[in-house]
């Protein structure tokens, strides 16, 4: 059986050929590190934008980079799995620690990245007292994330999709389970938190993308756990979110939603922007299954006491059921004496 990892003479020429130049090696070895835009690599390499750009071109011609818009801006990375990537990964393994060249583009990242996380905390800063207030009005974020990862379990998975992804967070909770991240919001302001956030942890498998939950720029079931983290209850449609993660579901994929069961704090409509005051189980089910998912296990969170100003935290697990259902025929034929 061929080793699909493995590459023919052609391809293999083709990669040494976009590698073997020393900007396009330091481009590699920064785009391995982190995300980053034309701007950001014209100011670490001290080179123009053109020649930057025509770099790029060559080494994304043969798959060797990802490249995706966020507005105004493009941001490139090195791509995360194949073998191109893997014999990339294995050059640049070989480069010296103490290489004078690529040591200075790595403190110039360095800097960049906390330049990068200087701007994403004053934008924390200034809407900390708001997620503050929200965050005392249910349990505890460890209850809530310790909760999530006992219903996900510890079994690795390749590609988790973080809808909404805020701050990062569940990117980096769950980060000792999958292969390959992605987070996508909304607010670039958010994006910025989370790449700091990320670049603080040490996380490189993980990358934040600029998208629409509605319509996300990414491929049909390319994701085996997908998560929606405290975003519904913002939106007015709820349930074509549900639909278009779904999408994003490989056969079997397992869907995770983390928000509010149904309460009474009408104040957070206008002071908060909450679109929907929690959901319900049976409302929940009702929009999995319209999706083409089952629902298999819940969790309510509730806070102590009876306090009506306090809210309860629900997580949702749902699996899609085309394995489930090629189970049932297996089950069936095995019965039927057909297998």
């Amino acid at each position: 059986m061929v080793d699909r990892d493995t590459l023919g003479l052609d391809a293999l020429v083709d990669v040494l050929k976009a590698a073997g130049e020393p900007t396009r090696m330091r481009l590699l070895a920064l785009l391995a590190a982190s995300d980053l835009t034309v701007t950001d690599l014209t100011e670490i390499l001290g080179q123009s934008q053109p020649r930057i750009s025509r770099h790029l071109k060559l080494l994304g011609e043969v798959a060797l980079i990802d490249r995706y818009q966020e507005g105004a801006w493009a941001y490139f990375r090195l791509r995360q799995e194949g073998g191109r990537v893997a014999l990339v990964r294995g050059l640049l393994s070989a480069a010296a620690a103490d290489d004078a060249v690529l040591a200075r583009d790595e403190m110039r990242l360095v800097a960049l990245k906390k330049a990068r996380a200087e701007k994403a905390q004053a934008y924390f800063s200034r809407n900390a007292a708001e997620w503050d207030e929200l965050r005392r009005l249910h349990v505890s974020e460890g209850d809530v994330e310790a909760a999530l990862k006992a219903m996900v379990g510890d079994e690795p998975v390749d590609s988790l999709l973080d809808l909404g992804t805020g701050t990062g967070r569940i990117l980096q909770l769950f980060e000792g389970i999958y292969r390959r991240g992605i987070g996508v919001d909304a607010s670039r302001d958010m994006l910025a938190v989370a790449r700091s956030n990320l670049d603080k942890a040490g996380i490189t498998k993980a990358s934040i993308r600029h998208g629409d939950i509605f319509n996300l720029p990414l491929d049909d079931q390319s994701f085996d756990l997908v998560t929606i983290h405290q975003v519904l209850h913002y939106l007015a449609e709820p349930e074509a979110a549900i639909a278009e993660a779904a999408r994003m579901l490989m056969p079997g994929g397992r869907l995770v939603i983390i928000d509010f069961a149904p309460h009474g704090l009408e104040y957070l409509r206008d002071e908060h922007a909450h679109a929907r005051l929690g959901f319900s189980h049976q409302t929940m089910t009702d929009w999995l299954q319209r999706a083409g998912l089952a629902l298999e296990k819940t969790t309510d969170l509730a806070p102590e006491g009876a306090d009506e100003r306090k809210l309860t935290v629900t997580i949702w697990l749902a699996r899609d059921q085309r394995v489930a259902s090629n189970i049932a025929d297996m089950r069936q034929r095995l019965q039927a004496g057909g297998v």
